[in-house]
C-alpha cells in the first residue's frame, strides 16, 4: 500500500491543453514591418500635397489635379493593407519565398508616391499615366504572387485558404483592366482614370470570405 501512495506521489495529472496550432516561422515582425511601410507610403503622399500659393478659388484650383490623384492612391493603398491584412490573418504559417514574395509587394507599393506625384503634377499627361499604371500592373501581380505563394504553404489548392479565395476573378480581372488603362491613356487620360478608378471600386470591399476563415485559426481567449 505504501509503494502505491508513493507512486501516486510522483504522478502529475496534467489537464486537457486546448488545441492550438504553433507556426514554425512566426509571421508578427511581416505584418509590423508591412503596416510600418504602408504608414510611410501614405505619409509621403499626403506631404506631396501643397499649399495653394493664393487664397482664392483658382489658386485651390491648381492644386486639384495632385489632390485627385492622392485621393485615387490613398483608396489603392488602403486596399492593399485591408486586403493584406485578412490574408495574413488567414496565414497559418509563412516561409522565407513568402518573405521575398512580401518585400517584392512593398516595392511597388513605395513607388505609388512618385508616380501619383508626377501624375497629380503633369495633370495626366500621357507618360506619367501609363507609368501609374504600370506601377498598379506590377503591384497587382506581385500581390497575386504573394497570394500564392501562401496558399501552396498552408497546404495547395485544397487548403481552407484557397477554397475561401475561391476562383480570385478580381484578382484575375484587374491586370485586364490595367493594361486596357494603360492602352487608353495614349488616347484619353480621363478614359484611363476612369478605368483606374473602376478597379478601385470593385476591390472597395474586402472578401468576407477569407475574413471568415481567419476565424478559424484565432487563437483561444485565456
Amino acid at each position: 500500500m505504501l509503494w502505491q501512495v508513493r507512486h501516486l506521489q510522483h504522478c502529475r495529472i496534467e489537464p486537457p491543453r486546448r488545441p492550438y496550432y504553433h507556426s514554425p516561422m512566426e509571421k508578427n515582425r511581416l505584418e509590423a514591418f508591412s503596416d510600418g511601410v504602408i504608414a510611410i507610403i501614405i505619409t509621403i503622399m499626403v506631404l506631396e500635397l501643397k499649399v495653394p500659393s493664393g487664397a482664392d478659388w483658382p489658386a485651390l484650383k491648381s492644386v486639384l489635379p495632385v489632390f485627385l490623384s492622392y485621393v485615387l492612391s490613398f483608396v489603392y493603398v488602403g486596399i492593399y493593407w485591408n486586403n493584406h491584412h485578412h490574408l495574413l490573418k488567414a496565414c497559418r504559417r509563412v516561409n522565407g519565398g513568402i518573405l521575398w514574395a512580401n518585400l517584392h509587394l512593398l516595392f511597388w507599393l513605395s513607388l505609388f508616391p512618385f508616380v501619383t506625384a508626377w501624375l497629380g503634377q503633369t495633370h495626366f499627361q500621357t507618360v506619367p499615366n501609363v507609368l501609374y499604371g504600370a506601377v498598379l500592373l506590377l503591384a497587382a501581380i506581385a500581390y497575386y504572387l504573394l497570394q500564392t505563394l501562401i496558399v501552396a504553404e498552408q497546404g495547395g489548392n485544397h487548403s481552407p485558404l484557397a477554397q475561401a479565395i475561391g476562383k480570385d476573378w478580381k484578382g484575375k480581372l484587374s491586370p485586364v483592366v490595367y493594361l486596357a488603362a494603360i492602352a487608353a491613356a495614349f488616347q484619353s487620360a480621363w478614359l484611363a482614370e476612369a478605368l483606374y478608378t473602376s478597379v478601385a471600386l470593385l476591390w472597395l470591399v474586402p472578401d468576407r470570405r477569407i475574413e471568415r476563415h481567419a476565424r478559424r485559426w484565432e487563437p483561444p481567449a485565456d
